[in-house]
């Protein structure tokens, strides 16, 4: 049995990667699994443990780190997010395509460990829409949105780094598109 790939999924807060990964996560075709990743922000409304994300207290997330159990993490805004190493490498093995949807310095580190993953960067169709989405969640204060938005700009340099750019003027389009690259790269004798 082939090693399933790893791809990485990147863009900035509320370009809607979630919304895009929902459709093609569907496709049976390309065995996916979802990497769940690690944080120790609070819960947003409907997220559910295990499911969503896996919410942790800041001092075991610091332990994964220190015992190197975290393919990538990062900090932001108070809050740590990372990857569980363990449970991707077990998918893979089981002949799963992993995706992690990461952010950039995060993507980062998992090229770094890994550089036959297939990167994907989501971009918004506009800075406006961006900021338009990310207010439309009403689920942060002026602060944290700000932050977002400013971080949005530092990671849309970060273009260039990923092998594919897709835009998110349509999910339903993007994740067509991203199907269609998936499927390509399962077929390479490579992986």
């Amino acid at each position: 049995m082939k090693k399933g790939l790893l791809i990485i999924m990147s863009g900035p807060s509320g370009v809607g990667k979630g919304t895009v990964r929902e459709y093609f996560m569907k496709d049976e075709e390309l065995r996916l699994a979802y990497s769940i990743s690690m944080t120790t922000r609070a819960p947003r409304n409907g997220e559910k443990d295990g499911v969503d994300y896996i919410f942790t207290t800041k001092s075991q997330f610091e332990e994964a780190i220190q015992q190197g159990k975290l393919l990538e993490w990062a900090e932001f805004v108070g809050n740590y997010y990372g990857t569980p190493m363990a449970e991707v490498e077990k998918l893979r093995n089981e002949g799963k395509n992993v995706i992690l949807e990461i952010e950039v310095q995060g993507a980062m580190q998992v090229r770094e460990k890994c550089p036959d993953a297939l990167s994907i960067f989501i971009i918004p169709p506009s800075m406006e829409e961006l900021e338009k989405r990310i207010r439309g969640r009403k689920s942060e204060p002026e602060e944290c949105v700000q932050q977002r938005l400013a971080k949005a700009e530092r990671e849309m340099k970060m273009v260039k780094d990923y092998k594919y750019v897709i835009c998110n003027d349509d999910p339903k389009l993007a994740a067509d598109i991203i199907s269609l690259i998936i499927k390509r790269h399962m077929e390479e004798p490579s992986y």
